[in-house]
């Protein structure tokens, strides 16, 4: 199989591409999802539309700038070229830091509980990488290295490793887990913490069949990033957990 048009349709002489569509939809889906979940963890659900309205475009802006500063030698000669996200080039940790970053204000502001906004939204979010990842296919990007897998996608000739396709199947899976087990949780900041341990584990695997990897030195930027969320996500976990038991049993934490 290999990647079908990167465009969608063309309107006014200006080519809308799939990349773009498929992540406007995660955004929405998801953002729809949200706002009906809202009310489970005491949040209005205009509040969470709120939120959305500076999430949507500081989140592009943070996974625009991320990937542009590890790949800078790419929009030295042409600086426009970095405001042309159409053809690709976000980064989803760096989508991630902005959105968490954003997170924390709005929630200073507004008197959200954090760890209930993340848990609210982070399901959403694993959903929306989900759907986001099959841009790379339509443009022909986000790969891994040869592969005779009967499973393999055509690249310039070339057959090799789906890894957005990976990334996906196994963030739509993690978005099922997590609906399923917020029914469960036993403490605020579980499911966030899940997200970010489980995405993280995927993320530092599959980074590694990747050809297309922005560095940092002589290592992989995505498996650095991947692995330090998830020390900071277990260890939130492990500390969330203890306070919790500490408050059920009475005990000064």
């Amino acid at each position: 199989m290999s990647a079908p048009d990167p465009v969608a349709f063309t309107i006014f002489g200006q080519d809308i591409r799939w990349y773009g569509i498929l992540i406007a939809a995660a955004f929405v889906i998801g953002i729809l999802m949200a706002y009906k979940r809202a009310p489970e963890y005491g949040i209005d659900s205009d509040t969470l539309l709120d939120f959305a309205i500076w999430l949507m475009p500081l989140s592009i802006i943070g996974a625009r700038a991320y990937y542009v500063i590890f790949s800078w030698a790419d929009y030295a000669n042409d600086p426009m070229s970095v405001f042309d996200i159409r053809s690709g080039g976000l980064a989803i940790h760096g989508g991630l830091i902005a959105g968490i970053t954003t997170a924390i204000v709005f929630c200073l502001v507004k008197k959200v509980n954090i760890l209930d906004l993340c848990d609210l939204v982070f399901p959403e979010v694993a959903l929306g990488q989900a759907i986001g990842r099959w841009g790379n296919f339509f443009n022909a990007e986000a790969h891994g290295g040869p592969t005779d897998l009967p499973w393999a996608i055509e690249v310039d000739g070339e057959m090799v490793h789906p890894t957005f396709l990976y990334e996906s199947v196994w963030c739509f899976m993690l978005f099922i887990f997590l609906i399923w087990f917020s029914k469960r949780a036993s403490f605020k900041g579980q499911i966030a913490c899940l997200y970010g341990m489980l995405y993280s584990t995927e993320r530092f695997f599959v980074e590694g069949l990747r050809t297309d990897s922005l560095m940092i030195g002589p290592l992989r930027q995505a498996q650095v990033i991947s692995a330090a969320i998830f020390a900071v996500s277990l260890a939130a976990y492990i500390l969330l957990s203890h306070n919790d038991k500490m408050k059920k049993t009475g005990k000064q934490v």
